[in-house]
């Protein structure tokens, strides 16, 4: 059956660039950021259950048109001579269908005016942070009531809430 869930695609290094924590850590490590912004739209894919594909230029990484899942975040690298834009263009044009919708984050319209025109939804970068906090915010709230509600004779009142923050994390991978 196909996979008829929306579609977040998300330019990457645009997301790094333009997310104040994101932005200063690359300045240290891109490597940690990268990481980092993935692992916050982990979290948020399974908070919303969205497709998350996550494009970065390979410029800033070997292995050109690589392509893997991190958490359920679908990674992609561009194909050399590719850029990210190019890349969620012809990723919206392909998943661009009557019973989903295609949401492109990204803090350049005129970058991904392409995609636009092709009926993909605009979702500024601010926005995308804002939804990623509120979605961290309700996990973490969901993650205090299970620990306040459960008793200290089962297995997940014995375990602090950051230890359930863990195991529920991997629990979504």
């Amino acid at each position: 059956m196909a996979d008829l869930r929306d579609v977040l695609l998300v330019d990457g290094y645009n997301m790094i660039g333009a997310w104040p924590e994101l932005a200063s850590l690359s300045q240290i490590d891109m490597n940690q950021a990268r990481d980092r912004l993935l692992e916050r739209l982990a979290d948020y894919q399974a908070f919303t259950g969205r497709r998350v594909i996550a494009v970065f230029d390979a410029y800033r990484i070997p292995g050109k048109g690589k392509s893997f899942e991190q958490g359920k975040v679908e990674v992609y690298f561009t194909k050399e001579k590719e850029t990210a834009d190019e890349a969620v263009e012809r990723f919206a044009a392909q998943l661009k269908g009557k019973r989903r919708s295609v949401y492109v984050a990204t803090s350049d319209f005129v970058e991904q005016s392409v995609a636009f025109a092709q009926g993909a939804l605009r979702m500024p970068a601010l926005e995308l942070l804002t939804e990623v906090e509120q979605s961290e915010r309700e996990i973490g709230k969901r993650i205090a009531e299970q620990a306040q509600r459960g008793s200290r004779n089962t297995i997940d009142g014995k375990l602090t809430p950051e230890q359930l923050r863990l195991f529920e994390r991997w629990r979504r991978q």
